[in-house]
């Protein structure tokens, strides 16, 4: 592969992104159609998703669908999985984005909230996995897979107290490991990313607070949050050729977060 194009084009392929309706669902909708790839959009507001098609067909000249679906119904992800090969043919980039932060003291955290992070962080993914790389597997064709982790997947949080948050992020990143291993020999290539402090509809309230951005941006070695868009490059690499011997790692976006 000499061309750059040859290296990270996505053109001919069909990619679907969970939780697609803001933050870095967004950005990671974005990186597969700027690479050229046809992509459908998982999450439970349609009228968002309806939005971000459109924009990205107008943008990218690419085919774009949304479907509003509850991940955590198997029942949804049947007909979400259905919907978007009618329309757009066989997925083979699945991007696992959708998920939840609940906070709370260990000590007084509720089971049902408990039950809701494993259900949507870590039973999902899995789930949703599983469905494409059969799909895959029967049609004898290589994928991708990246699971969105954190940084509180890979070590404890001690600005909030998130400990629904980190296990399910930690048994995501484990899972990616596993995944990798055991579909490797269909060419099925399962990778994790693992954002650091990156201001989103969903966490800039608490970043908001001046005391707790100084300690994010502190703990940074780069001294900064990320940007949103900072997202777009590592999928585009872990989706396309130029990754073609990476498998079973989780790629930390995290400023140099998760170094020290």
């Amino acid at each position: 592969m000499d061309a750059l194009n040859q290296l990270f084009s996505l053109s001919g392929h069909v990619g679907l992104v969970t939780g697609a309706s803001s933050g870095l669902g967004v950005e990671c909708a974005h990186a597969l159609a700027l690479a050229g790839a046809d992509v459908a959009l998982a999450a439970r507001r349609g009228s968002r998703l309806e939005q971000l098609a459109a924009e990205l067909t107008a943008s990218y000249g690419i085919k774009a669908v949304g479907v509003q679906a509850d991940i955590t119904s198997d029942d949804e992800l049947d007909h979400l999985l259905h919907t978007v090969q009618a329309r757009l043919g066989l997925i083979d980039i699945l991007v696992n984005n959708a998920g939840i932060s609940p906070t709370g003291r260990a000590e007084a955290l509720p089971r049902s909230t408990w039950d809701a992070a494993l259900a949507t962080n870590l039973t999902a993914p899995m789930m949703l996995a599983q469905r494409v790389a059969r799909g895959l597997i029967e049609a004898g064709k290589p994928g991708r897979i990246i699971n969105m982790s954190s940084i509180y997947g890979l070590q404890a949080s001690s600005i909030y107290r998130l400990s629904a948050y980190t296990a399910t992020k930690a048994g995501l990143a484990n899972l990616t490991r596993q995944l990798a291993i055991e579909w490797a020999p269909y060419g099925i290539l399962v990778n994790a990313i693992a954002p650091g402090w990156i201001p989103t509809e969903a966490t800039e309230a608490g970043i908001a607070k001046s005391q707790n951005r100084e300690r994010m941006e502190k703990a940074t070695p780069l001294g900064r949050l990320g940007q949103p868009q900072e997202i777009r490059g590592a999928i585009i690499y872990l989706a396309s050729a130029a990754s073609s011997y990476v498998t079973g790692t989780t790629l930390s976006i995290d400023g140099g977060y998760v170094a020290w």
